[in-house]
């Protein structure tokens, strides 16, 4: 997720936005402060979120609607990675490989190229038990082709092929076949809109016959510092592919390399500018979206963000909400 500074604005003039969307399911317990959610389930049942901030904060619950309690940091003492932001962890993305769980995360400071993807590992979840294993070799500076943030892993089902999907702003969304812990390929574009690079956290996940890249658009952050016009917030999109390695099109065939994308969850009634979304299939409700987003009632700022989630219907080849 890259955060752009930018001058002050009013939220008094928020137009009405009425809609058919869903609104958040049940949340309990910890639901503030859930920038950029990553869900896991562990084998006891017990639900992990990790969130940006906090260097990576870790919060379990019985069940997505929670209770939500916060157990620590998954990277107490930051990023062995040497650069601006070692401190400061975006992002995460959690992932289960054979009997171990890794944790992707973001090094970076606003609004630069100056990034990287690092790498953790765990064999429990719990805090106190990662090992920070630095960089992935995803690495981007001043004049990169793309931005090195935002990772998100999947593995082609029945294969040992995995994918690490990534990218904000800068050239758009990007992928690169992993060992998981390495890169093992070479990155290449799979998303991109030349008239609106505003888009970043990737997401993929796959729904019968269809691989379905999830991403945000729009301005993410701020909101209590400048509102962005109508309609440029936070806002999350998908196109879709029969293969993992794309190409991806929208509903309406358009290639997402060129500017297509299909809303998925835009703001409605009192959500506003939703994004830095994954997807779980959990055991109980399906496939579900879930989400950060702040509650019109309550206040703009980016320590107000709140956790949300969503059941997906597939049936009709897109996700609805």
């Amino acid at each position: 997720m890259v955060r752009k500074s930018s001058l002050l604005g009013t939220v008094a003039l928020l137009p009405a936005i009425v809609s058919s969307y869903a609104l958040p399911e049940e949340c309990s317990g910890t639901c503030n402060n859930s920038h950029d959610p990553s869900i896991i389930r562990r084998a006891d049942g017990t639900y992990f979120r990790f969130s940006t901030g906090g260097k990576i904060a870790i919060h379990t619950a019985p069940s997505l609607k929670g209770p939500w309690t916060y157990r620590g940091a998954a990277l107490p003492d930051g990023s062995s990675i040497n650069l601006d932001g070692n401190q400061d962890l975006w992002a995460p993305d959690v992932a289960q490989v054979g009997d171990r769980y890794y944790l992707y995360y973001s090094v970076s400071t606003f609004g630069v190229q100056n990034s990287a993807i690092g790498i953790a590992r765990s064999s429990s979840l719990d805090a106190g038990t990662w090992t920070d294993l630095g960089s992935t070799g995803i690495v981007s500076s001043t004049g990169s082709a793309y931005n090195a943030i935002d990772g998100n892993l999947i593995n082609e089902p029945g294969t040992s092929n995995y994918f690490l999907t990534f990218g904000s702003f800068w050239n758009g969304i990007h992928r690169v076949r992993v060992t998981p812990t390495q890169i093992n390929g070479n990155v290449y574009q799979v998303a991109f809109d030349p008239n609106d690079t505003a888009m970043e956290g990737p997401t993929v996940f796959k729904n019968g016959d269809y691989y379905y890249l999830f991403f945000s658009k729009g301005t993410c952050c701020g909101y209590d510092r400048n509102m962005p016009a109508a309609g440029k917030e936070y806002r999350i999109m998908a196109c879709r592919s029969t293969s993992p390695t794309g190409p991806f099109e929208d509903r309406d065939g358009k290639s997402c390399r060129s500017g297509g994308g299909t809303l998925v969850l835009p703001s409605h009634d009192w959500v506003y500018g939703p994004g830095g979304q994954g997807v779980y299939q959990d055991p109980e409700y399906g496939p579900v979206l879930y989400y950060h987003y702040v509650d019109t009632r309550i206040g703009y700022g980016d320590g107000q963000k709140k956790f949300g989630w969503n059941r997906i219907d597939f049936s009709s080849g897109w996700p609805v909400v």
